[in-house]
Formats: structure tokens, C-alpha cells, sequence
């Protein structure tokens, strides 16, 4: 028998809760069971993420039922869930956080596995709670992966990557709105990003021993959807064997592919791939990496998760065609 997977979300107003509906709708393994939102409740669903208009009568509610078999937390995280019983689950729902609060820094009362299936695929199919990776650092540690796990990561990493305005969140800022943001571009974070944090991480967990620089420049874009990481690191590796290595690291993951020909955004646009290309200049090779940063950066990586974490096929739900033009 089929297993069909009670879930519900927290925070469902913003860019990632609207997608993780937009997912949980067409999963065949899925029932949502409630989208909280505590500005929102008692309005239809769809008055809110528009695009689901016609697709759901959901309304969003102040809390969430208590017998949900996965909760995805879609709120920002921080102080507010402390003392909060909104986040009081029952020991037996599985959690999938997609804020930055349990990726580095441990929780006082639950265990959280770092949710890269590209890096902890066996650990997450066991794990009761997930920490949804950064889109920045999801990004970049897919490009940078293969290189960690040869141990050939021996020169400092400079790092130019673009953002779409939806990776500012919903709530309208001076740098998301549309007059400052179109035929526009600016850094942001320079050298100090917090996803910095949980890059090194996970380069160290395949390469322990790497110890130089990840050298971070971020940048908006003026586009509303998608992240473009361009690593560069020195090596004496010719570009047909670190194709070879990259294409033998990521052959059992079905959401990476590696690219001898150029990429761009809208290849991955609306789906949870990750693209990755490889150009070498003498000593120096370019590794180009794009997602979506609100699918494989957030909501479509964290259905990923659940459907490791429930045994389901990783792709179930997911297998979603790129909005290319």
C-alpha cells in the first residue's frame, strides 16, 4: 500500500511556503494538512500565492494538527520560536527546517542532519529532523563537491554568485523593489556571508584538511529567480579528467548534471536541478554552478528531503520542466 505522508507547513505566506504548496499539491505521496500563517489565517491560500488560484481551497490557519507525519518550517526561524508551542511537535513528526537556525548551530533538544542529498543522502534517509541548506551554499558546495571529496582543494576559492530578487524574501525592501532593482546590479555580504558558514563545513566533512580561503562575493541580479555560483581554483588537472570526476560523483544523483557546453538560468528555472560546468585557463579552472533558488536553494530541496526521509523515490514530485523562455 501506498504510503500517503500528513504534512504541513509553517509559515506559508512567503516565496518558499507558496512553492512548497505548489510541490505538495502534486505529489502523489502528499496530503497537506494545514498552512499556518499567523498574519494570514482565515484568508483563502490562494489569495495570497495567486498562481493557485483554481488548484486549492486552502486556508491558511493559526496552527497546524497535532497527528502530521512532517512539518516544513517556512517562518525565518530566530527568537520567535522560543518558548513558542506552535513549534512543540510530537517526537514522532518529521521537521524539515528551511531557515539558517539548525545548519551550523546545534539545537538545544533535537538532532538535525544537514539536508545536501549530494553530501548526506544516507544520513538523511534516517534522520528525524532536516536543516534545509541555504540556497548560496547549495550552489557553490555543488560546485565545489567532487573537487573536496579528491582531496584537490589546495588553493583559495574566489567565488562571484548572483541572486534573483526572490532570494530577499516577500517583504518589499529598498533592494527588492522593482524601480531600483531593474537594469541594476550590486554586491551585498562581501567576504562575510553567512552561508559561509556552511560551506566550509561541508567541504571540510569530504576534505578535512582544507584550510584556505573561501573568498565570497554575492551580487542581485536583476532577475526575480535563479542563482549563477563562478568558482574559480587553482589546479594542474586537465579539464577531460575533472569532467570525468565530476560526471563519476554526481552519476547516483539524479538532480545534478555536469555540462561541456555553456549554461544559463533558465535551464533550471522551475525545477530543482543543478547545472555545472567546467572551462580551465592555464592553472585555473571555472566551475559554473545555476539552481533554482527557490526550488533545488529551498522548497524543492526540502521535498527532496522528505521524500528520503520517507523512503519515497527521490524524484517523486519533482520532476519538473525548466521555464526556458
Amino acid at each position: 500500500m501506498t504510503r500517503i505522508v500528513k504534512a504541513g507547513i509553517v509559515g506559508g505566506a512567503g516565496y518558499a511556503g507558496g512553492e512548497l504548496i505548489r510541490l505538495l499539491l502534486l505529489h502523489p505521496q502528499v496530503e497537506i494538512c494545514g498552512v499556518q500563517s499567523s498574519s494570514n489565517h482565515g484568508q483563502k491560500v490562494s489569495s495570497i500565492h495567486t498562481d493557485l488560484f483554481g488548484d486549492t481551497e486552502l486556508t491558511f490557519t493559526k496552527e497546524l494538527p497535532s497527528d502530521i507525519d512532517a512539518v516544513f518550517l517556512c517562518d525565518g526561524g530566530g527568537a520567535n520560536r522560543t518558548n513558542n508551542p506552535l513549534f512543540d511537535f510530537p517526537d514522532s513528526t518529521r521537521i524539515i527546517d528551511l531557515s539558517k537556525d539548525n545548519r551550523v548551530t546545534p539545537h538545544p533538544n533535537k538532532t538535525f542532519t544537514y539536508g545536501l542529498p549530494e553530501l548526506h543522502r544516507t544520513n538523511i534517509s534516517t534522520a528525524t529532523n532536516i536543516a534545509n541548506p541555504g540556497c548560496f551554499a547549495t550552489a557553490i558546495q555543488l560546485a565545489l563537491l567532487p573537487l573536496a571529496a579528491n582531496k584537490m582543494l589546495e588553493s583559495d576559492i574566489h567565488i562571484t554568485c548572483t541572486t534573483g530578487s526572490t532570494g530577499a524574501g516577500q517583504t518589499l525592501k529598498d533592494t527588492s523593489h522593482f524601480t531600483w532593482r531593474q537594469n541594476n546590479l550590486s554586491t551585498y555580504s562581501p567576504f562575510t556571508h553567512n552561508h559561509l558558514l556552511e560551506i566550509h563545513a561541508g567541504l571540510e566533512h569530504l576534505q578535512p584538511s582544507f584550510s584556505s580561503e573561501v573568498i565570497m562575493i554575492p551580487q542581485r541580479g536583476s532577475f526575480t529567480r535563479g542563482i549563477m555560483a563562478c568558482c574559480t581554483v587553482s589546479t594542474s588537472a586537465s579539464i577531460e579528467p575533472l569532467y570525468e570526476l565530476y560526471n563519476a560523483y554526481y552519476a547516483a544523483h539524479p538532480f545534478v548534471h555536469i555540462s561541456n557546453a555553456n549554461i544559463d538560468l533558465k535551464q533550471v528555472v522551475n525545477t530543482n536541478k543543478c547545472l555545472i560546468h567546467l572551462e580551465k585557463h592555464a592553472n585555473t579552472l571555472l566551475i559554473v554552478s545555476v539552481i533554482d533558488n527557490l526550488l533545488k536553494g529551498a522548497s524543492g530541496q526540502a521535498v527532496q528531503n522528505m521524500n528520503l526521509m520517507f523512503g519515497i523515490e527521490e524524484t517523486t514530485g519533482l520532476k519538473l520542466k525548466a521555464s526556458a523562455f
